[in-house]
């Protein structure tokens, strides 16, 4: 195994660090003096944020690591960060506030902006640069050993499935709420018939798959933080669990959804008897 540069990949921490505070902070300045208090553009920004991680672990990474992996890495993370950007800002145009930062400036104790500061915002910076380790430390390293070619073919499939997953679910569910005969109802057709969240398994995926790139060098197992972070967040933190918290209480028919359909990982519907309202 080749050595890997880790005084250059440290470097690459504490400034990747400075980028991402940097990257809040203007969506909080965004937020507050531009939007007239709707911090709900964080959102977008928690997307797009990843991909400035990528360029500018890039820039930092030249020459101390195989070229056409940082490029690969990078190509993967932009486009997925980008995507998501994009269909968050299209999702929430012409919409009213995030309920959820709706009742977290209610709450505030004193200054809402301070508030949102400390229980929105530094925890998203927090989470970004943990999140992004594989990202940051798959650019460093020299390896062409078959172990990486395997690695690597693996990673791009799990990257591939995750971006297939979330892109297919969110366009499904988009097309599901524009019909006013939906109002009401419970999605659960194409991949929502075998997930309740196939946007968030696709997420998890794709985190897995740059996981996977990164090990060409044991230090990439430090990246796993990042990815086993992403995973439970999306499953147990604040993806799935949050948004099923309510969800029931809106759509009589969930309680049935929840009972056939995987909460997660995409499986097989299972098949409910003695329903008193049958299955859909």
């Amino acid at each position: 195994m080749s050595h890997y540069p880790w005084g250059a990949a440290l470097t690459n921490l504490w400034v990747t660090a400075v980028v991402v505070v940097l990257t809040f902070a203007v969506a909080l300045f965004v937020a507050v003096q531009v939007r007239g208090g709707r911090h709900d553009g964080i959102d977008v920004v928690w997307g797009a944020g990843f991909g400035v991680v990528a360029i500018a672990s890039l820039l930092l990474s030249l020459g101390e690591g195989d070229l056409w992996r940082q490029v690969l890495i990078t190509v993967l993370t932009c486009v997925w960060g980008f995507r998501l950007a994009w269909h968050i800002e299209r999702r929430n145009r012409g919409t009213d506030e995030d309920p959820r930062y709706v009742a977290i400036m209610k709450r505030a104790p004193g200054n809402p902006v301070a508030h949102m500061v400390r229980k929105v915002y530094v925890p998203q910076v927090v989470i970004m640069w943990i999140v992004s380790l594989p990202v940051q430390l798959g650019m460093y390293g020299y390896s062409d050993s078959v172990l990486m070619v395997v690695l690597t073919v693996l990673g791009v499939l799990s990257w591939g499935t995750g971006f297939f997953f979330e892109t297919v679910g969110d366009a499904q569910l988009a097309a599901f709420k524009a019909d006013p005969a939906s109002k009401g109802q419970v999605m659960d057709k194409g991949l929502w018939r075998y997930t309740r969240h196939p946007n968030y398994f696709g997420d998890a995926a794709v985190w897995w798959g740059l996981g996977l790139l990164a090990l060409h060098h044991w230090a990439g197992l430090i990246g796993l933080v990042g990815v086993a972070l992403m995973t439970w967040l999306l499953a147990k933190g604040t993806g799935a669990k949050l948004l099923e918290s309510s969800i029931g209480k809106r759509r009589p028919g969930y309680v049935e959804y929840v009972k056939r359909t995987s909460g997660f990982i995409p499986l097989p519907p299972k098949k409910i008897t003695n329903s008193p309202e049958g299955s859909s």
